[in-house]
C-alpha cells in the first residue's frame, strides 16, 4: 500500500510541475483517444480475421519468412540456414491430434534479443549475457531436457536445491537468439564478429534477419518462434536491465507455474520510482510514462492491470506457456508486452512480477511524444478485441 501511496504522491509531484501547454495537450489528446475508442467499439471485430487486417499475422509458416539463421560456423559468408520453428512443427501436430504439446526442449535457456541499428550498444550486452549464461548454465548447446517442472526451493540461480531440475545436471544449455529488425547498419556484422571473439558454440548463437522493420513486437515475437529452450526471456540489446537477475526471474516463473508447467516471470522497474535515474528524466517522459501507467490501470483486464511494470524489457517464459501466446500475438509496436500480459490472463498463465536492476542507456530508439500516441491507439485496439471477444484460441 505505502508503494502505491508513494506513486501517487509522484504523479501529483510530476503533474504540479508539468507545463499548462503539455496537460492540455495531453487532455486533448485523452479526448480525442476516448472518442476514437468509441468509433472502434462500434466497429465489427468479432472475427479474427478483421483483426489481422489492422495487425499483420505472425502465423505465416517459418520457412515462408525470410528469416533464417547463420551456419553453424558462425561465418555471415554461409548459405543461411533453415531454423528450427516449434510454432509450424505445433500446427502441423494438430492435425492429427486434437491437443498435441509443444516440442521437447532441446536446452534449458533461450534469450531472444531485437535489435533495430544496434552497432554501437549491442556488444555490451552480449558480453554481459554471455558472462552469466556460460557461469550459470554451463553447457552443452543441444542438451536434451527432460521437461519436469520444478516445484522445489530455489537456488540464486533458479534451480532446485532438491530432488530433479527442470533439465539435466541442474539447467545446463543455453542459446542467444539475435533478430536483425531491418537493420541498415552493421548490426549483424558487430554480433557475427562477438560470437566469433568469444568462440561461441556452434548452434549456441543464432542471427535472424528480417529484410524490413517489424517493430520491437513483431521482432520478439518472430524470434520466440524459432526458440529451443525451456525457458525462454526476451532482453532488449542496449543492456538496461540486469542480465544476472535473470536467475529471479526463472526462480520466480518455476514458483508459479501450473499444473502444465505454464509461467510467466516479468522484470519490473516499479520499485525505482523516484530513483534518480527516473528523477534525471525529462518532465514530458514522466508525465506520459504516469499517465500511461493510469490508462493501463483503466483499459486492461484485471490481472494485468496490477502488473506495475508492464513495459520493462526482460521476461521470461516457460515453454509451455509459449503455444497459448506467440501464436496469437498481433502487435508489432511498444504495446506488444500489454498483448502478452492480455494473453496470458485470458490464458489463466500464472504471471509473476519481479523487482530488477535496470539503468538508463542512451540511444533509445523511442520517439515519446510520437510513440506514446501510437501505445495509446494500440492500447485501445488491444482493450476492444479483448471486450468483443477477438483472441478466441483455436
Amino acid at each position: 500500500m505505502n508503494s502505491w501511496s508513494d506513486v501517487c504522491r509522484q504523479c501529483v509531484a510530476t503533474v504540479a510541475a508539468t507545463p499548462a501547454w503539455i496537460s492540455l495537450v495531453s487532455l486533448l489528446a485523452t479526448a480525442l483517444g476516448v472518442f476514437v475508442l468509441d468509433i472502434v467499439l462500434t466497429i465489427d471485430l468479432s472475427s479474427f480475421s478483421s483483426y489481422s487486417s489492422l495487425h499483420p499475422s505472425h502465423g505465416l509458416p517459418c520457412q515462408k519468412k525470410r528469416s533464417t539463421g547463420p551456419s553453424t560456423k558462425m561465418d555471415p559468408s554461409q548459405p543461411p540456414q533453415q531454423l528450427p520453428c516449434w510454432s509450424d512443427a505445433l500446427d502441423s501436430a494438430k492435425q492429427s491430434s486434437p491437443s498435441p504439446a509443444v516440442e521437447p526442449a532441446e536446452l534449458f535457456m533461450s534469450v531472444v534479443v531485437p535489435a533495430f541499428n544496434e552497432e554501437e550498444r549491442l556488444t555490451d550486452m552480449l558480453d554481459e549475457a554471455v558472462t552469466y549464461l556460460e557461469n550459470t548454465y554451463p553447457s552443452r548447446a543441444n542438451a536434451a531436457v527432460e521437461i519436469k517442472p520444478a516445484r522445489k526451493r530455489k537456488t540464486d540461480n533458479g534451480h532446485a536445491k532438491n530432488g530433479p531440475a527442470t533439465a539435466p545436471e541442474a539447467g545446463r544449455g543455453w542459446e542467444i537468439v539475435i533478430v536483425s529488425d531491418g537493420s541498415t547498419d552493421r548490426t549483424e556484422e558487430v554480433a557475427f564478429g562477438f560470437a566469433k571473439e568469444r568462440k561461441l558454440e556452434p548452434g549456441a548463437f543464432r542471427v535472424v534477419s528480417l529484410t524490413r522493420n517489424r517493430g520491437k513486437g513483431g521482432a520478439v515475437t518472430h524470434g520466440m518462434r524459432h526458440v529451443r529452450g525451456q525457458y525462454v526471456v526476451f532482453a532488449d540489446a542496449d543492456g538496461a536491465s540486469k542480465f544476472e537477475d535473470l536467475g529471479k526471474l526463472v526462480a520466480a516463473c518455476s514458483d508459479v507455474e501450473d499444473a502444465e508447467g505454464r509461467g510467466v516471470a516479468v522484470g519490473s522497474r516499479a520499485h525505482m520510482v523516484g530513483s534518480e535515474a527516473v528523477v534525471k528524466r525529462s518532465k514530458l517522459r514522466n508525465f506520459l510514462m504516469h499517465s500511461f501507467h493510469l490508462i493501463l490501470w483503466l483499459m486492461t483486464p484485471p490481472k494485468t492491470a496490477t502488473v506495475k511494470d508492464t513495459q520493462c524489457g526482460f521476461k521470461l517464459f516457460s515453454r509451455a506457456a509459449l503455444p497459448y501466446i506467440v501464436p496469437y500475438m498481433h502487435s508489432e509496436g511498444w504495446i506488444f508486452d500489454v498483448e502478452m500480459l492480455m494473453l496470458a490472463e485470458f490464458a489463466h498463465i500464472p504471471v509473476a512480477e519481479v523487482p530488477v536492476g535496470w539503468k538508463e542507456v542512451g540511444g533509445s530508439k523511442l520517439n515519446v511524444l510520437r510513440d506514446s500516441i501510437g501505445m495509446a491507439w494500440g492500447l485501445a485496439l488491444l482493450r476492444a478485441s479483448w471486450s468483443l471477444g477477438v483472441y478466441r484460441q483455436r
